[in-house]
């Protein structure tokens, strides 16, 4: 087959589409608990670079249909989300806010096409997410990885109390 010019710079910039590529395939367990009182928890996730500065959000789960805005006040209680990205933002955020979720295995999902990875420079990242009960305990899990992935990674911790296990899976 003869390639024409037009069609080799076709072939090229579709090639480097596909190196370009990549997805982020998160999950994300919420335990159960035999407890007296239990509340589902507020749960930050974003990205942030290998020095620790915020990067992008990526989920807020949180009580957003208490009367008044109420569930919005105990979004500090995700202290470390809070002072890196949630003091700036307003209420509810298009396109990362949502409920809170109930126990079990959550999935997200963002390929290189998602406004949250697509600008990510390349560089060590790591995915965190942090959790916050109300009469509970508050825990945070860091997952590194790198971005843009040269090869598939599988990045799995075991939370302790408020988070159990979080697998994030970086796929070129």
């Amino acid at each position: 087959m003869k390639l024409t010019g037009r069609t080799t710079l076709l072939a090229l910039l579709l090639g480097s589409a596909c190196v370009e590529a990549g997805e982020l395939e998160l999950e994300v367990e919420i335990p159960g608990m035999d407890v007296a009182e239990y509340h589902r928890p507020y749960v930050a996730i974003w990205i942030e670079d290998s020095k620790g500065r915020h990067q992008q959000n990526l989920s807020l789960w949180y009580d957003h249909d208490m009367r008044d805005d109420e569930g919005q006040k105990w979004l500090k209680d995700l202290r470390l989300w809070w002072r890196r990205s949630g003091r700036q933002l307003e209420f509810p955020v298009d396109g990362f806010s949502g409920a809170t979720r109930p126990v079990g295995t959550h999935e997200l999902v963002f390929d290189s096409n998602s406004s949250v990875i697509r600008d990510l420079p390349a560089g060590d990242y790591r995915l965190v997410v942090e959790a916050a009960r109300e009469v509970g305990g508050r825990e945070l899990l860091r997952l590194p990885f790198q971005w843009p992935p040269e090869k598939r990674q599988e990045i799995v911790q075991q939370g302790s109390n408020e988070l159990g296990r979080i697998q994030l899976v970086v796929k070129p």
